[in-house]
């Protein structure tokens, strides 16, 4: 996945988003495997801007970077059972909502994509198109990351291979 084309826009949008804020702690916490939280969101981020591309939809490509971002930024362990996550899944999407709130101005597109990016284990579906973009990526980076798979073997397991999105 060859995507230069916007790694400057998610570079510039990772430094706003570091600035005054808690967004470096993403750094500190374990999503899927080794990887991180922050690792995981700049992945859904720059998956969610191929998709966007491969499909020619028109996004506002600053607010799909931003919500993939933050789609994750509930800014704790998830691991640890004793602290009472066991249910997560379901409910990561609303702490991560509160703290983005906190944290920074969001437009409802951008609430949207974070609190709508676990469908179907949350019941309403995502409104806008970059929210349902972010909730696909985020399936995508989880899969590839959970079972520590390159981009071909994805593709494989996912039945895609034989098609070429140009």
């Amino acid at each position: 996945m060859v995507l230069k084309e916007y790694e400057p826009s998610i570079e510039n949008v990772i430094k706003q988003l570091c600035e005054n804020s808690r967004f470096p702690q993403t750094t500190k916490y374990k999503q899927h495997g080794r990887i991180s939280i922050y690792e995981h969101s700049i992945a859904v981020a720059y998956t969610s801007c191929w998709i966007a591309r491969k499909l020619h939809f028109n996004v506002d490509y600053v607010l799909l970077i931003r919500g993939a971002l933050l789609h994750d930024y509930f800014l704790y362990d998830w691991h640890d059972r004793n602290n009472g996550y066991r249910l997560h899944a379901f409910s990561h999407p609303r702490k991560a909502l509160q703290n983005a709130c906190e944290d920074f101005e969001l437009t409802p597109k951008e609430k949207n994509i974070i609190l709508r990016h676990m469908f179907p284990l949350t019941p309403i579906p995502p409104y806008y198109l970059e929210s349902w973009i972010v909730c696909v990526a985020d399936k995508f980076c989880a899969l590839k990351e959970t079972f520590r798979m390159n981009d071909i073997q994805l593709k494989k397991c996912l039945g895609v291979y034989q098609y070429d999105f140009k």
